[in-house]
C-alpha cells in the first residue's frame, strides 16, 4: 500500500474520530454535524440516540448510521428522505473535517441510494441502521473489491475441454443387474 492510500485513509478515520459525542471544536463550541443527539438541552430534554461510523472498502468510502428512533417516525411519510438527509450531512461534515486534519480536500461522490434497515425494539421503537457508499475520488491506485471477476482460466479451460476433459465415463466392472 503506498503512502498516499495510508494518508488518506488515516484522515478519513481521524476526522470520523473527531465526531463523537460531547466532542468540541477550538473555540470550545459542540461540533454540530446535523444528527438529532445535538437537538435539545443535555441534561434537560430527552435526547435521541444516533451516530455514525466509516469504513474503506476498496475505492470506497462506506457511511454507516445507527438512530434509536419513534414507530411513528417511519410511518411519517419523509423517514427515507430524513435518513438520506443525514447521511449527506455525515458526507459534508467528514469533507470540511478531512479538509481541517490534514489541509487536503477529500472528493465523495454518491455511487447510489442509501441501504436502509429498520427493526423493531418495541410496540413504540425502532432501530434504524443505513448505510451509504461514496466513490473516494483520490483513491485511484486501489484495485476495485465490487468490479467483476475476470476469467482467466478461460483459455486453459477451452483447451482442456477441446482435448477431452476428464475423457470418457469409464464402464463400471463390478455392476450388478
Amino acid at each position: 500500500m503506498s503512502q498516499e492510500i495510508y494518508d488518506i485513509v488515516k484522515g478519513i478515520a481521524q476526522a470520523a474520530a473527531n465526531a463523537y459525542d460531547g466532542a468540541h471544536d477550538e473555540k470550545g463550541e459542540p461540533i454540530e454535524l446535523g444528527l438529532k443527539r445535538e437537538q435539545g438541552h443535555p441534561m434537560l430534554d430527552s435526547r435521541q440516540m444516533d451516530g455514525f461510523k466509516v469504513r474503506v472498502d476498496g475505492s470506497h468510502l462506506v457511511v454507516t448510521y445507527q438512530a434509536d428512533i419513534k414507530l411513528r417516525d417511519v410511518y411519517g411519510g419523509k423517514f427515507e428522505n430524513e435518513v438520506e438527509q443525514a447521511l449527506g450531512d455525515i458526507s459534508k461534515w467528514l469533507k470540511k473535517e478531512y479538509k481541517k486534519v490534514t489541509g487536503n480536500s477529500l472528493t465523495l461522490k454518491d455511487v447510489g441510494e442509501a441501504d436502509i434497515m429498520v427493526q423493531s425494539t418495541s410496540r413504540v421503537r425502532v432501530f434504524v441502521t443505513a448505510n451509504k457508499k461514496y466513490q473516494i475520488g483520490a483513491l485511484k491506485d486501489v484495485e476495485d473489491k465490487l468490479k467483476p471477476s475476470e476469467d482467466r482460466f478461460e483459455g486453459q479451460f477451452k483447451k482442456f475441454m477441446e482435448l477431452g476433459g476428464w475423457g470418457d465415463k469409464p464402464e463400471n466392472k463390478n455392476q450388478r443387474g
